[in-house]
């Protein structure tokens, strides 16, 4: 009988730091200009402000991950999140896995491919299109060898052009530095883990 070792859900745990974040009130002007290009122009969140103790990196990262998430063309904003689901569940992280999950569950309107998804894994019942989308990114981030041109050929075959496949291999690929960034900087925290 296997266990699970990550259970994977759509509630979004909190993300405690393990460095302490750069407080507003006390950046520098150079932290202060590499926030203002993050995502959220209300509320910067703790892992934000963990980044900006590196504003080169920060200063790229927020335009990149804007460019790859959000930019016109290609595949829809709900496709890039399934990429980023992927490669979070490959990574373990389960606090990517549930943001991204429930975004993805905002945009489609529904919870039937995230329910699939943390139910199933690899073997969730998706559409033709998911399913593809879904295997590519997986084997993508597992590791990126296992993904070759049979693999393409699927994509191509469920209905995805260049464009598609690129803006899959680039979220996909995001999140494999993504999750590696909140793995070593924090740890995710459900309220009932709170002590």
């Amino acid at each position: 009988m296997s266990r699970v070792i990550h259970k994977f859900t759509r509630r979004v745990p909190e993300w405690k730091p393990r460095v302490k974040p750069v407080e507003l009130n006390s950046a520098t002007p150079e932290q202060l200009n590499a926030l203002k290009v993050t995502p959220s122009n209300t509320k910067v969140s703790s892992y934000v402000l963990t980044l900006a103790h590196d504003v080169e990196s920060l200063t790229v990262r927020s335009p990149l991950f804007n460019a790859i998430m959000y930019d016109k063309g290609g595949m829809s904003r709900a496709e890039r999140e399934l990429g980023a689901i992927a490669a979070s569940m490959v990574n373990r992280c389960i606090y990517c896995a549930a943001v991204h999950a429930d975004r993805h569950a905002q945009l489609e309107k529904s919870t039937e491919v995230t329910d699939q998804l943390f139910a199933q894994g690899v073997n969730a019942d998706l559409s033709v299109r998911d399913a593809a989308i879904f295997a590519f990114a997986y084997k993508l981030s597992k590791a990126p060898p296992e993904a070759g041109p049979e693999d393409i050929a699927a994509l191509r075959d469920a209905g995805l052009s260049d464009e598609e496949i690129l803006d899959l291999i680039l979220s996909s690929s995001l999140f494999g530095w993504a999750n590696r960034l909140m793995h070593v900087l924090g740890d995710p925290v459900r309220p009932e883990e709170a002590v």
